[in-house]
C-alpha cells in the first residue's frame, strides 16, 4: 500500500516560507518526490507529526494555514487514489504532478481513470478531442438503449474489460504506449486481439496486478476482483454486446466502420442438452424429512416453489402476496421488462399453494418467502440435493473448455435448474411451446427455449412408431 512522508523544503523565500514536499512510496522499489506548491512558515510546520501546526494562530494567518492544510489533505488523498488506480510504471513524478494540476478542481473521490485519461489526452492531443471518445459513445449508447439494470450491469463488465485491454496494450507494447480504442479504427485484428486478451486475462494477473486493482473484474465487493478463465460462450456474449454497440453506431451515423467484418473467431454460443430433475426427483426432494436442518428446509421449499412456477431467481426474490391474483402468479420478467414488458401468468398448483400458505406472513419484508442471498441460495440447493440423495450423473458442457463432462447432478444444481425443471417437465407432458412459453416468459420459437427443451426417450419412441 502506498504511503507518503511529508517534509518542508530548506529553501525558504524572503518571508520564511518553505514548500511542503512529498516523498511517495508507491512500492518497495518505486518512490517519487512530489512538489506540492503549498508554502507555509517554517515555524508552523511540525516535523515530527508531519503536519501544519495551526495552533492558536488568529486572523489572516489562521485562515491562510487552514487553507494550506486543506490543500495538503486534498493532494494527499489524490496521490493515494492515483496509486490505487494506476500501475507503478505509470506513476512518474512528472505524470503525477501533471495530473494534480489538470484535476485541481476535482475532489479525490471523484477521480476516475476515464476523467484522467481524457484530460491528459486532451492536453497532449487537443485535436483528438474534436470527436467524442470511445467510452463516451458507449455511455451515449447505454443512455439511449432500453436495457434492464441487469443487462446494463453486464454491459459495464464489457466496458471494464476493454479498459483493461487498453492498459495491457499500453504497458506490454512500447510502440503502442498511447493506444486507445477508437470506433473508426477498430478492425478485425483488434477484435481478434481482444478475444485473445479475454481468453487469457486470468493468466496476466501476476504480471500486471495493478491493472486489475485499478479496474477490477467486478464492482461487487462480495466477489473476488480477480478475473476467472472465460469460455467461448462468455466471450461470445461479450462480443454480442460489442457488436450491438457498433450496429447502433452505424445506424446513428457515429461511424461507418464495421470491425466484425471478416472476423472468424467466436461467433455463436454452444450449449449442451439441458439437465434437470424429473417430477419424481422433485417430489422426493419436496417430501424429504429435513426437520433436523430447518434452514435447509426453508430453502428446499423455496426451490420447490420455483420448480412449480419456473421464474428466474431475480424475479422469484421480488414476489409478494400481491403478485398472486385469482390463483395465479403475475409478474413481468425483470430481465426483459425494458424490451418486452409482457406479464407472465402462471397458475399455482396444489403444492405451490400449500407452500405459499405455509410461509404466509413469515418474511419481515413482506415477500412470499424469507429469501437469502442468491449465491447462498445456490449453495443451499446443492447441499439439499446431497442430503436427499439426488446425485445421479449428468452430462454437462464445461463453460470454459467447451468439453463434455460427467458430474453428479448435486454438484451442478442451482436456482436455474428449477426453471429448467419447470420448462422441461411441462414440455414432456404437452410438447407445445405455444402453451409453455407464455408461462416461462420465453418467445415462441426462440433459441433460448429450444435450449431448455429436451426430446426424451419416450418422445423419441413415440416418433419412431409413426414409421412402423
Amino acid at each position: 500500500m502506498a504511503s507518503i512522508k511529508k517534509s518542508i523544503s530548506t529553501k525558504l523565500d524572503g518571508n520564511g516560507y518553505g514548500q511542503i514536499l512529498y516523498r511517495v512510496s508507491i512500492t518497495k522499489n518505486a518512490k517519487v518526490r512530489i512538489k506540492t506548491n503549498v508554502f507555509v512558515p517554517t515555524k508552523r510546520w511540525d516535523e515530527a507529526k508531519e503536519r501544519i501546526n495551526i495552533g492558536k494562530s488568529i486572523g489572516f494567518e489562521r485562515a491562510e494555514l487552514v487553507e494550506s492544510d486543506a490543500k495538503l489533505k486534498d493532494l494527499e488523498a489524490k496521490i493515494l487514489r492515483l496509486c490505487e488506480m494506476y500501475p507503478a510504471e505509470v506513476l512518474t513524478k512528472e505524470w503525477i504532478e501533471n495530473v494534480l494540476e489538470l484535476c485541481a478542481d476535482t475532489p479525490a473521490q471523484q477521480l476516475t481513470t476515464q476523467l484522467i485519461d481524457e484530460r491528459t489526452e486532451k492536453q497532449e492531443h487537443p485535436e483528438r478531442f474534436i470527436k467524442v471518445s470511445f467510452y463516451d459513445t458507449m455511455e451515449e449508447y447505454l443512455t439511449g438503449t432500453r436495457y434492464s439494470n441487469v443487462r446494463e450491469a453486464n454491459f459495464r463488465v464489457l466496458i471494464r474489460a476493454l479498459r483493461r485491454y487498453e492498459w495491457f496494450v499500453r504497458l506490454s507494447d512500447k510502440e503502442r504506449k498511447d493506444f486507445v480504442l477508437d470506433i473508426d479504427t477498430m478492425d478485425k485484428e483488434i477484435i481478434s486481439d481482444i478475444e485473445s486478451f479475454l481468453r487469457n486475462e486470468h493468466t496476466l494477473l501476476e504480471e500486471y496486478p495493478r491493472i486489475f486493482k485499478k479496474i477490477p473484474n467486478t464492482t461487487d465487493k462480495r466477489r473476488s476482483p480477480k478475473p476467472r478463465p472465460r469460455g467461448n460462450n462468455t466471450i461470445c456474449a461479450m462480443f454480442n454486446k460489442l457488436r450491438a454497440f457498433f450496429n447502433w453506431c452505424n445506424e446513428n451515423g457515429k461511424t461507418n466502420n464495421r470491425p466484425f467484418l471478416g472476423y472468424n473467431g467466436v461467433t455463436s454460443e454452444i450449449y449442451g442438452t439441458p439437465y434437470y430433475i424429473t417430477l419424481e426427483e422433485r417430489n422426493h426432494i419436496a417430501d424429504f424429512d429435513l426437520s433436523e436442518h430447518p434452514s435447509l428446509e426453508v430453502q428446499r421449499d423455496i426451490f420447490i416453489f420455483q420448480c412449480c412456477i419456473g421464474c428466474r431467481v431475480s424475479d422469484l426474490m421480488r414476489l409478494t402476496p400481491t403478485d398472486i391474483i385469482d390463483g395465479e402468479i403475475h409478474y413481468i420478467p425483470h430481465k426483459t421488462k425494458e424490451e418486452n414488458p409482457a406479464t407472465v401468468h402462471v397458475p399455482l398448483n396444489e403444492r405451490a399453494r400449500s407452500l405459499v400458505e405455509k410461509y404466509k406472513g413469515v418474511d419481515k419484508q413482506g415477500r412470499l418467502f424469507p429469501f437469502i442471498a442468491a449465491q447462498n441460495y445456490n449453495d443451499s440447493i446443492k447441499e439439499i440435493f446431497r442430503k436427499c440423495g439426488v446425485d445421479r450423473m449428468v452430462t454437462i458442457l464445461n463453460p470454459t473448455t467447451g468439453e463434455e463432462e460427467k458430474r453428479p447432478i448435486c454438484e451442478v444444481a442451482s436456482s436455474h435448474m428449477a426453471r429448467r425443471t419447470f420448462v422441461g417437465n411441462l414440455y414432456k407432458k404437452v410438447k407445445d411451446p405455444n402453451l409453455i412459453c407464455p408461462m416461462s416468459g420465453h418467445k415462441v420459437g426462440s433459441a433460448a427455449f429450444a435450449r431448455y427443451r429436451e426430446i426424451d426417450k419416450e418422445t423419441r419412441a413415440e416418433t419412431i412408431k409413426l414409421i412402423d
